[in-house]
């Protein structure tokens, strides 16, 4: 099922997701440029900015071995790569932002990163592959979006089926949170399969529920309050 927009009329315009969007495309065509007019810089930009887990885990201890696991989440390795993942950034984010604001949305995107990066590299520590994309953290957010807004729909694309319909973004979610899990026990053992990073989609996704499940039970306890 491809995502094509949700049912919520959004109050604000999403300033954050939509500078995601824009720094991610840009990046990308730096990438681009690079690798067709000056391929070493473009190999130097990979070596020092992508994440590799045998590398990294060589280096843990030190402060600079973490740049690659923030920068990473803005290299992409094609146009279908960075345009799929801003896609649904930006079907999906604008509305988590618009509900729980830019800075607990920015905190949600790069804390799930992180956590995409940690269990991807935790369940394949020696892989020297370079790890891109920003599908853990945008993976965050879906997670933090079926947490906050389950009750909403997705219009979705379904192949094979009806070509257009609304699906309830809990089943959407779920549906697409299986299919990570199913394909990251399938290359159980460390491989990458197909070269996708499932494990970095399924750490993401669970950062995210994580992370708003703690907002949400703090505005229940800031919400509570004795009348005097």
């Amino acid at each position: 099922m491809l995502p094509l927009w949700d049912s919520h009329k959004l109050k604000r315009p999403g300033a954050v997701t939509r500078t995601l969007v824009v720094v991610n495309l840009v990046v990308f065509a730096i990438e681009t440029a690079l690798h067709l007019w000056q391929p070493d810089w473009f190999e130097q930009l990979l070596a020092r900015y992508a994440l590799v887990p045998s590398a990294w885990w060589g280096h843990a201890g030190e402060a600079a071995a973490w740049i690659p696991v923030f920068s990473s989440m803005f290299l992409h390795g094609s146009w279908a790569h960075v345009g799929g993942n801003c896609w649904f950034l930006w079907v999906f984010g604008r509305s988590l932002e618009d509900h729980v604001g830019a800075g607990r949305f920015a905190l949600i995107y790069l804390g799930a990163g992180v956590g995409a990066a940690a269990l991807q590299t935790g369940v394949d520590p020696s892989s020297s592959v370079p790890m891109v994309g920003a599908s853990g953290a945008i993976s965050g957010v879906l997670g933090a979006y079926l947490v906050l807004l389950a009750g909403r729909w997705i219009v979705a694309l379904v192949p094979w089926v009806v070509p257009i319909i609304p699906v309830p973004a809990v089943v959407f979610l779920v549906l697409w949170f299986g299919l990570q899990l199913v394909n990251g026990l399938g290359g159980w053992g460390g491989q990458s399969t197909g070269g996708v990073a499932w494990w970095a989609h399924v750490g993401g996704f669970v950062t995210g529920v994580a992370m708003a499940q703690g907002m949400r039970s703090g505005r229940g306890k800031t919400g509570r309050r004795k009348k005097t």
